[in-house]
């Protein structure tokens, strides 16, 4: 009996709550704004922080964790810090015929010595790349033209929609053989298999032996990090790139012109003479990679005749760091949300203030027939409490909603997580609650016979 007399009284309380929202629409309208967009931002905020997050594991996965990437520094990327040496030394010296050292820059060779010297790497993967046009009858489309060999689609966990990767024969020999990006499939052979077909790059046909699977992320080009999209590349064998396609490791004729010309401006147009554009090396443990890097800087430091024209870096390390920037980024996304439910909460607090001022001869008549206090804390609790569920719901629906158009209007990857949904919707309700009690605890302590006279 207890229970149900419980029950039933504060069941009482909870109408009369439900009838004064009903009476006053638009203030319980205005005064559940503050949650509703509190909500839906903090749930588009984490939204578009677990994107950020998921596209940074799957930089992490295509990158490699146990990778590193050896690059050339280009003659122009050299050239402020040559002219400063080159200030520095005396005519006596230059009228000595003191020898300029020199590199032949990155190449086969480099990656061979690292894969059978340095113990603690498991994989070397040499890269070359050009700017091609493909051409297929009456259709022609840019590509990027790589010359690399296997190793490459373990190290980037690349899968094949069809056909095989390269044999032997075909890497030992330079074969004009060639894996398409799944775009090519779909600008030069649209519905048929290209398996066995030929297409024209450049100046030379290539027999189509693999087509490469359509991947979801796309990456940022190339860079330090060495993220890009295969889709709309084209690769080959890197002894076919050097035999069919350019060497820069050789020099030309008219190169030799301009040595033998002894101008000054030579430097600035002897083309790059780096063989490789990257050398990819994959340790075996991630405890080496500093070391592992270390040593690969010193071995190439030696065969480079102590010119530093590489650089070795190691990409998880940047990519920690490009992490740690987004987690920064989405604490402060979530802090500015939260502030947006206190200060809905705040504003529900206002209006419960208000609220309790208009009604004061209700609260009076009410305590006159026999409402005890918590009666009237009951009801006004009640009503700050159900305005914030019925704001922290459409702010969900408006969370969902607003995360979807950010993803489809600007690109931008957002995932949906319950856990913000929840800790959301919980928020709201326990500001309803915290923010609801002071002018509940003002209306309760309200004096019934002064209540009456107002």
């Amino acid at each position: 009996m207890k229970i149900r007399a419980f029950y039933t009284r504060y069941s009482y309380n909870v109408q009369i709550a439900i009838e004064a929202i009903i009476a006053n629409k638009v203030k319980s309208l205005l005064t559940a704004l503050g949650i509703i967009f509190g909500v839906a931002a903090v749930i588009s905020m984490l939204a578009i922080g677990n994107g950020a997050e998921q596209e940074i594991l799957e930089q992490i996965k295509m990158v490699g964790v146990n990778n590193i990437i050896v690059t050339p520094i280009l003659q122009s990327d050299q050239a402020s810090n040559n002219d400063a040496k080159a200030g520095s030394a005396t005519e006596a010296n230059q009228l000595a015929g003191s020898k300029k050292k020199f590199s032949k820059g990155l190449t086969l060779l480099d990656a061979a010595s690292v894969k059978q010297i340095i113990p603690t790497v498991e994989d070397v993967c040499p890269i070359i790349t050009f700017n091609y046009t493909a051409i297929l009858h009456d259709i022609s489309s840019p590509v990027k033209l790589d010359g690399t060999d296997n190793t490459y689609f373990n190290l980037f966990d690349i899968k094949l929609e069809s056909g095989t990767l390269f044999h032997d024969q075909h890497t030992k020999e330079g074969y004009p053989v060639c894996i398409i990006g799944y775009n090519i499939k779909n600008i030069f052979f649209n519905q048929e298999s290209p398996i066995g077909k030929y297409i024209k790059c450049g100046q030379i046909w290539l027999q189509v032996i693999g087509v490469i699977e359509k991947r979801n992320f796309v990456g940022s080009g190339g860079g330090t990090m060495s993220i890009s999209s295969t889709d709309n590349s084209i690769i080959i064998p890197v002894k076919t790139m050097l035999l069919r396609y350019r060497n820069r490791a050789l020099i030309r004729g008219d190169q030799v012109k301009l040595v033998g010309s002894g101008r000054d401006n030579v430097s600035n147009k002897i083309e790059d003479i780096n063989q490789l554009d990257k050398i990819i090396i994959r340790v075996k443990e991630t405890q080496q990679l500093t070391a592992t890097a270390k040593i690969v800087g010193n071995m190439l430091m030696r065969k480079h005749n102590d010119i530093h024209d590489f650089e070795v870096s190691i990409p998880e390390l940047l990519l920690k760091q490009q992490q740690k920037t987004k987690n920064i980024f989405n604490i402060v996304l979530g802090a500015i949300a939260g502030i947006s439910l206190i200060v809905g909460g705040i504003g529900i607090m206002n209006i419960m203030l208000a609220s309790v001022m208009e009604r004061i001869r209700e609260i009076g008549t009410r305590q006159a027939i026999g409402a005890s206090r918590k009666d009237i804390v009951f009801q006004f609790l009640s009503e700050s409490t159900l305005i914030s569920l019925a704001g922290g719901l459409i702010g969900v629906v408006l969370g969902v909603a607003l995360s979807k158009i950010i993803q489809t209007v600007f690109d931008i990857k957002t995932i949906i997580s319950l856990f913000s949904i929840f800790i959301s919707f919980g928020v709201s309700v326990f500001i309803g609650i915290t923010f609801g009690y002071l002018p509940a605890k003002q209306a309760a302590d309200k004096d019934p016979v002064e209540s009456l006279r107002q």
